[in-house]
């Protein structure tokens, strides 16, 4: 019975527990080849994002944000923690009385993510070593080889988020009504994620072609005018600028922020966002990316996100 009950208490740990909004990342169907799938909360989901946005900030490979990613799934659960084995805090479960920063500063996941970056940098070849090499030589843990068993999801969520997969990463994007999780949504509250993470050149370019109030495209296929309720949805559009193509390009960097803001729909209320001529609206964790009906939404130069306030 006690054993059944860790098992129990473990589970709920680490998914947020069942009734938490759901979110989904499929590996990218080729020709021939057979689906894998991961399941996590939406609070993981932010929290991979960020991980991988301050990534991808920093000009580093899919490979770092896949071994940062396995990391935290292993010394957290991809969960911003106040606790841990001593003094251990946070995502990588850092510990301030060991240089890694304040109490705050590693509870902060977009501080804590960059510290995780700027130490893998400084071990050499990372990139070519295995997987629980390059995390043990930043994390020192007392269980290296654990991390190995978090690499092939791992390796699907930085494919999904650096957008070199594209349309793989769905939520319910139903609000997480815990109190813990709960955050002021509409545009203005997507635009603050946007600093948060990408920092004040996207606030200027976000909030520089903000449209607020009802739009023409702002009501999901299928649906009538007012199916979404009295509250006007609002539209925040974003630039996407050219990226280099060694980087994936401008589509992989939309991408990236396409699904970004998916795994933030949850948290920010976000009900719809299109890109590349796709299509994500908020529903269930089967949601799918689908076609665009509107044929001038086709451009890769911006995504377009919806919030229900």
């Amino acid at each position: 019975m006690l054993l059944a009950l860790a098992a129990y208490l473990t589970f709920q740990y680490v998914t947020g527990g069942t009734g938490a909004p759901r979110c989904t990342v499929v590996s990218d169907r080729g020709e021939g080849a057979s689906s894998y799938e991961y399941e996590f909360t939406a609070e993981q989901a932010v929290n991979a994002a960020t991980i991988s946005v301050v990534g991808t900030n920093r000009g580093m490979p899919e490979r770092a944000v896949t071994i940062a990613l396995a990391t935290a799934l292993q010394e957290s659960g991809l969960r911003n923690i106040d606790h841990g084995d001593r003094d251990s805090l946070g995502l990588f479960q850092q510990r301030p009385s060991q240089g890694w920063g304040t109490e705050t500063q590693v509870m902060d996941p977009a501080y804590a993510a960059s510290e995780f970056y700027e130490h893998l940098a400084k071990v050499p070849d990372y990139s070519e070593l295995p997987l629980t090499v390059a995390a043990q030589r930043v994390q020192r843990s007392g269980f290296p080889d654990a991390y190995a068993k978090h690499e092939t999801d791992a390796t699907l969520l930085a494919a999904a988020l650096t957008g070199r997969a594209a349309g793989t990463l769905t939520c319910e994007g139903r609000p997480d009504m815990r109190p813990a999780q709960r955050r002021q949504p509409g545009p203005d509250a997507v635009r603050a994620a946007l600093v948060r993470d990408f920092g004040q050149d996207m606030f200027q370019e976000a909030g520089a072609e903000r449209k607020l109030g009802p739009e023409a495209d702002a009501t999901p296929s299928g649906a009538s005018p007012g199916a979404d309720g009295p509250a006007s949805p609002r539209t925040v559009t974003i630039p996407v600028p050219d990226a280099p193509a060694a980087r994936g390009g401008q589509r992989q960097r939309g991408w990236g922020l396409a699904h970004w803001a998916v795994a933030n729909a949850s948290a920010l209320h976000i009900k719809r966002v299109s890109y590349a001529g796709r299509v994500w609206i908020a529903g269930n964790t089967r949601s799918e990316w689908r076609a665009e009906t509107s044929s001038s939404r086709n451009s890769t130069g911006e995504v377009r996100v919806v919030t229900g306030r």
